[in-house]
């Protein structure tokens, strides 16, 4: 019989392996013939249970009384901070997270917005199972913020602005599929790339491509910091700074689009509404190859940072004095409640107790740097930006970007490059974001953007 036939039987999708089996492993048996396999499997359907010491079905019997006992378990709870300003859909996404038979717990940051899977803004924890598309396409992407020794009041010169912007200019590479000219040297490099095969085909590209921003929402760009009080090992005053955002380019994005496709192919079949959720338990051969992929992935996406700020801080003659960096697209075995998950954040910042991190607004608007709090209900989280108000095709309809450059550099915001899908009309306002998530986190210190470089090619972001 084949699986057309067992499922008009009435076989569920989930037992047809076991079924195909018991029929196979039975008509080795002369005694058995396969003439007898319809009336066989519609009475093991009827009692699986006088199967359960067959030699041939056994198996089978035991997964259609899995399978007919089987009750979702009821949904995990999340918490949602800056209610009013999320949609429902994202609303919808997180509760089916929470859905998931090995989720423990979840919360929703104010920034959050419509991802795929798990909304951008969403901290989701499982027990022993890692989630591909929780994690996020652009695996670790994430921020990195230097201090450099010159002062501050360089940002104001006209002959400076050059220096600056030739720095951005020649110091990173934007666009999907971007390389440098040049292949950059970091000891992520000498890492064990061969830990998956994908990361191991991988590696030349991602070499090639290593100190590139991508597009999308990806920058790098000079401002001005201010620190109140003394902090990150510097005296209170306002400071020359670089920030980017950016993550693990095309090598990431091939990581998870492997392994999400394994988790969707070993996918119980009662969990198709969960597909793009798909999980792989982490005890599984898939599920410890993604998460040493994913953390080679983390390793090279802080690489990418090094590299860019190292270039721009050489073409600038500065050096680094101080600096704050942080993932937000990565999954953490944390402990919480006494128990130890794997605490998902797409798109959210690890806020734990005194631990440091970088939450940007847009390009005309404050970043700031934060220290958490560590408030258990979010899972030591907070948001990882100020979170989009639209799509990117309503962005590109609604706005012309050379209007928005304009109005912007004459209040002393200069764009390098960027596209109509990325100003800051598209984002929400990220003071107001930050007061909804004060019992979160403590600002430190302030960034005020200056000079800006994203992708201004349109193409399609990769993240």
């Amino acid at each position: 019989m084949n699986k057309k036939q067992l499922l008009q039987l009435g076989v569920p999708a989930d037992c047809v392996t076991s079924a195909v089996a018991g029929i196979q492993a039975a008509a080795k048996d002369k005694k058995w013939r396969g003439h007898k396999a319809k009336k066989t499997i519609s009475s093991i359907l009827d009692a699986p249970e006088d199967y359960l010491e067959n030699p041939y079905f056994a198996d089978f019997a035991r997964e259609l009384i899995d399978d007919r006992d089987y009750v979702r378990p009821e949904p995990a709870s999340y918490r949602t901070w800056g209610h009013d300003g999320i949609d429902e859909q994202s609303h919808q996404q997180m509760r089916q997270a929470c859905e998931l038979p090995s989720a423990v717990a979840g919360a929703l940051m104010p920034d959050a917005h419509v991802g795929y899977g798990l909304p951008i803004g969403g901290v989701l924890a499982l027990d022993n199972a890692v989630c591909p598309y929780a994690v996020g396409v652009d695996i670790a992407c994430r921020m990195k913020l230097s201090v450099f020794d010159l002062p501050s009041e360089s940002l104001d010169d006209r002959e400076m602005f050059h220096v600056f912007r030739k720095a951005l200019e020649e110091g990173t590479v934007f666009g999907t599929g971007c390389e440098h000219e040049k292949r950059q040297n970091h000891e992520v490099m000498d890492a064990d790339w061969n830990v998956t095969r994908i990361t191991r085909e991988r590696k030349d590209r991602a070499w090639k491509q290593l100190g590139t921003s991508g597009s999308g929402n990806h920058f790098v760009e000079f401002g001005r910091l201010t620190l109140d009080e003394p902090e990150l090992g510097l005296e209170a005053g306002e400071y020359v700074a670089l920030m980017s955002h950016s993550g693990s380019r095309g090598a990431g994005h091939a990581v998870c689009s492997t392994y999400s496709g394994i988790a969707e192919q070993n996918l119980p079949k009662r969990f198709a509404d969960l597909r793009r959720l798909a999980w792989l338990d982490l005890d599984s051969e898939a599920g410890q190859e993604y998460w040493a992929a994913m953390n080679l992935m983390g390793d090279y996406a802080a690489a990418n940072h090094d590299v860019i700020h190292r270039l721009v801080s050489s073409l600038c003659g500065a050096e680094i004095v101080a600096g704050v960096e942080n993932h937000h697209n990565f999954a953490w075995k944390e402990t919480h409640g006494g128990k130890e998950v794997i605490v998902h954040r797409k798109g959210a910042t690890p806020a734990g107790e005194g631990v440091l991190g970088v939450i940007p607004g847009s390009m005309a608007s404050l970043a700031y740097v934060v220290r958490g709090k560590g408030e258990p209900e979010s899972l030591c989280s907070a948001s990882h930006g100020a979170g989009r108000l639209m799509s990117r095709k309503a962005a590109r309809d609604k706005f012309r970007f050379k209007a928005v450059k304009n109005d912007l550099e004459a209040k002393g915001v200069h764009i390098l490059s960027a596209g109509a899908d990325e100003v800051p009309g598209v984002y929400k306002n990220i003071d107001d974001v930050m007061r909804e998530q004060s019992d979160l986190v403590e600002t430190i210190a302030r960034f005020d953007p200056r000079i800006v470089k994203m992708c201004g090619d349109g193409s399609r972001p990769e993240d």
